[in-house]
């Protein structure tokens, strides 16, 4: 029986992040059952044909180079009074302190058809070599993603590019909800039907029937999308805290996931969760917030490292910037929404503007536009977003720095910025300066 300082039940972003911070000052080992690490995020070009799926998978040098031992293996169960783990190889370990980084499982809804042939989820290797394999063999012809986030957009496009009539399928009234208000959406909304994708807004998936393969969906609307020809149907609505190894346990889980502190400290002594797999709230409101991205994850994990070698930080919460690239547009977001804001009854003030991505008069320029929402009173910024010809993840950053350090419009509309024609706008203006200006011109 091994005895490891830490043991991470985990191999992704987070268990990743930390055998790279510990691993060769501390004795760690990192237990994954997975073949590999994935790169989530380019799993929807792999269907599309842009890379091939071996690109996805990451190194596990990245862990076994760092000095922290790769476990291949499936943790059962766990003693948290004895400090042992129980795997599926009947291998038994103890440690001295355990991190929890299970992450997070896809959700399939209870509703009839789930479990038709060519119905899948998408976040594991497993998912993206089914999904290839089923669509070869099968020689489907329609590609349906049911949820228009950002992996939704993407999967959908992916489908579309590969020659299969392709469908989405949403409850929320525009693409990206999560991500953008309808107004920011709209650009990349019509670019998609443009393509021939075939939109199903305010719209619940109530039941899917078929054989073979499913050959209608049945919307909540009584609405019936008739499919010929086969089909792949993906579930694309979020994923869950994968806590079911826990659930008859002293660990404290809440709806969201394992229950934290700042520090990422769970209920039990020496034992601690980050990543998908922990629950966590708003850095703006305070509140509970889903916040599933490897961006929130490895944070909390490097936080979680630098304090176990002696350091003392904490981590404030989720912000949620992200981005994705639909058709010929790049659309980012971060911090709350208009949506979001109106629900809860909080008093903002917008304010927009649109440049250029470069100098107006320099080739290549193309639009981009942005959008800051502002706390009416305070004006501290609360939240953004951005639609462009060009990528927008540095300028969501830049709104998420405002936004996690209490800049308000005031003090961002005194930003000091750079010019450069193949770089920025004219040295005239600035998207932040500007959006912050048409704030404050709003004031009471």
């Amino acid at each position: 029986m091994k005895e490891y300082e830490i043991i991470v039940i985990g191999g992704g972003p987070s268990g990743i992040t930390l055998a790279k911070n510990l691993g060769k000052k501390k004795a760690i080992a990192i237990i994954r059952p997975e073949d590999y690490s994935m790169i989530y995020c380019a799993m929807p070009y792999v269907i599309e044909g842009i890379l091939p799926i071996e690109k996805t998978f990451k190194k596990d040098e990245l862990v076994t180079g760092s000095g922290a031992d790769l476990i291949r293996d499936e943790v059962v169960k766990v003693d948290f009074e004895a400090k042992k783990l129980f795997l599926k190889s009947g291998r038994e370990l103890v440690y001295k302190t355990l991190i929890i980084a299970t992450g997070g499982t896809p959700i399939l809804p209870p509703i009839d058809g789930v479990d038709l042939p060519g119905v899948f989820t998408f976040k594991t290797q497993k998912d993206l070599s089914d999904i290839l394999t089923y669509v070869k063999e099968k020689g489907v012809r329609n590609g349906v993603v049911i949820g228009a986030g950002a992996i939704g957009i993407e999967l959908v496009q992916a489908f579309n590019e590969t020659g299969l009539d392709a469908y989405l399928i949403d409850m929320a009234d525009h693409i990206l909800p999560n991500l953008v208000d309808a107004d920011f959406a709209a650009p990349a909304q019509d670019a998609i039907k443009a393509k021939g994708i075939i939109l199903h807004l305010n719209s619940k998936v109530s039941a899917l029937k078929g054989g073979d393969f499913v050959n209608e969906i049945v919307l909540d609307s009584s609405e019936k999308i008739s499919l010929k020809d086969g089909s792949v149907v993906v579930f694309s609505v979020g994923v869950k805290a994968n806590v079911d190894l826990f659930r008859d346990t002293v660990l404290e889980i809440g709806p969201q996931g394992i229950v934290v502190d700042e520090k990422m400290r769970t209920n039990i002594p020496d034992v601690y969760a980050v990543g998908d797999c922990a629950q966590f709230k708003s850095a703006i409101t305070g509140q509970l917030m889903p916040g599933k991205l490897a961006t929130n994850a490895v944070p909390m994990a490097r936080m979680l490292a630098k304090n176990l070698l002696g350091d003392d930080r904490s981590y404030k919460g989720f912000f949620n910037g992200a981005a994705t690239k639909v058709e010929d547009f790049f659309v980012g977001g971060t911090g709350l929404t208009e949506g979001f804001l109106q629900k809860e009854n909080i008093p903002y003030i917008k304010g927009e503007a649109e440049l250029t991505t470069i100098f107006p008069v320099m080739p290549g320029a193309k639009k981009i536009k942005m959008k800051l929402l502002a706390e009416k009173g305070t004006l501290r910024i609360l939240g953004g977003q951005v639609i462009s010809g060009m990528p927008v993840t540095d300028k969501v950053d830049i709104i998420t720095m405002a936004i996690e350090y209490g800049v308000n419009a005031k003090e961002l509309a005194a930003f000091s910025y750079s010019a450069q024609p193949y770089q920025s706008f004219f040295p005239a203006n600035n998207l932040l300066v500007a959006c912050s200006e048409a704030i404050l011109s709003q004031q009471d």
